[in-house]
């Protein structure tokens, strides 16, 4: 049984998703993911490391666990709506974020819309913004 005084982490805010997805999102990132996929635990806690100091430059206090759930939250969204939209005669469905994590996660697209293979331009507004405030960051260190 667990102890009464364990306090959930607050429920993450739209915006806090659509930075994490950018930051997830980051070249620099989803190359390590591609890296890592063969590889051991660690290196995946190094890429949630990764992503959580990514957080922190835009202004979130976000530790790795915490960004390793949420991705991990968002991709078992991602891939029930893949399975449900694989079954022939069903109705296309979706959920939030999907075409963010699509831009990400790839495949062929699962949605009869040609719009499934483009981010969205709030998603993309975002990473711009995100990317912005890394690079203003790193400027300051110089």
């Amino acid at each position: 049984m667990q102890s009464q005084n364990c306090q959930r982490a607050p429920a993450w805010t739209e915006r806090e998703v659509r930075d994490l997805i950018a930051v997830w999102g980051d070249k620099s990132v989803l190359a390590e993911l591609v890296l890592s996929e063969l590889h051991s635990k660690r290196r995946n806690a190094n890429i949630f490391e990764k992503i959580s100091k990514g957080m922190k430059h835009i202004g979130y206090n976000k530790d790795p666990q915490q960004c390793r759930m949420k991705i991990k939250e968002l991709r078992q969204a991602y891939q029930k709506t893949r399975e449900a939209n694989g079954c022939s005669g069903s109705e296309p469905q979706t959920c939030r974020f999907y075409h963010e994590l699509h831009a990400i996660l790839g495949g062929a697209a699962t949605l009869p819309q040609p719009c499934a293979l483009t981010p969205s331009k709030e998603w993309q507004a975002t990473r711009k913004r995100v990317l912005g405030a890394r690079k203003m960051t790193t400027m300051r260190r110089l």
